[in-house]
């Protein structure tokens, strides 16, 4: 191939990558997961799709969070972030969620947000949606793939198509990149103990790119 099939093959795909909506809707206590999701949302927008980050909206009682100081002070820094609605799973092409784990679950905010999702389901406006997911847990095994698999038997019932990572790029091989969704653990000081914002990228990246295709397909 030569430089200017080369180019002009990489600017198709970029057109293709253009036509993708992605919504990206994370719940964070105190960061982690809305750093993921930035960086989700930065590699997504750097591939052309057009995107929304939004999250799912806080449940805890104002006591809860009025006790933890790194979870009032992420709540006052996000406040202008919108909250997700099923507007934004209707618009979007592919999704990505981002969220800590429960106890090997998912938690009861992000929960509640697929609950609401009832509409969409029963009218067939969650079928072949593009789903993606990453998450979070306090420590390196404390629950992060069974969140994420939790997460993904939800999606079956959406008719959503899953895209995981697998191993489908060297990033993946990071302590964090696992093949099911990006995952990291955090530390007593709340900072994330993996490097995984190429993991998260990549993730992203993929995740538009096989919206793109099942699009281009559909039309």
């Amino acid at each position: 191939m030569g430089f200017l099939d080369k180019l002009f093959g990489k600017s198709k795909e970029m057109e293709n990558m253009s036509n993708v909506k992605l919504a990206i809707v994370y719940y964070s206590q105190t960061g982690t997961n809305y750093q993921l999701a930035k960086w989700a949302e930065e590699s997504a927008k750097e591939n052309g799709a057009e995107v929304r980050l939004v999250k799912a909206a806080e449940l805890a009682p104002e006591a809860a969070i009025e006790s933890n100081p790194a979870w009032k002070e992420h709540i006052q820094a996000t406040k202008d972030v919108p909250e997700a609605s099923s507007d934004d799973i209707e618009w979007a092409d592919a999704i990505i969620f981002s969220m800590s784990t429960r106890f090997g679950g998912i938690p009861a905010q992000m929960k509640q947000f697929l609950d609401m999702q009832g509409g969409l389901w029963g009218s067939g406006k969650t079928i072949n949606k593009v789903v993606s997911a990453m998450s979070s847990a306090g420590n390196p095994h404390g629950g992060q793939e069974a969140s994420i698999l939790s997460l993904y038997t939800s999606l079956m019932h959406w008719g959503a198509i899953i895209v995981p990572p697998g191993y489908s790029d060297s990033s993946m091989f990071t302590a964090g990149g696992n093949p099911y969704g990006v995952s990291t653990a955090i530390d007593g000081e709340g900072n994330m103990v993996d490097d995984v914002e190429g993991a998260a990228k990549h993730q992203a990246k993929r995740t538009v790119t096989i919206a793109s295709s099942v699009k281009q397909g559909q039309q």
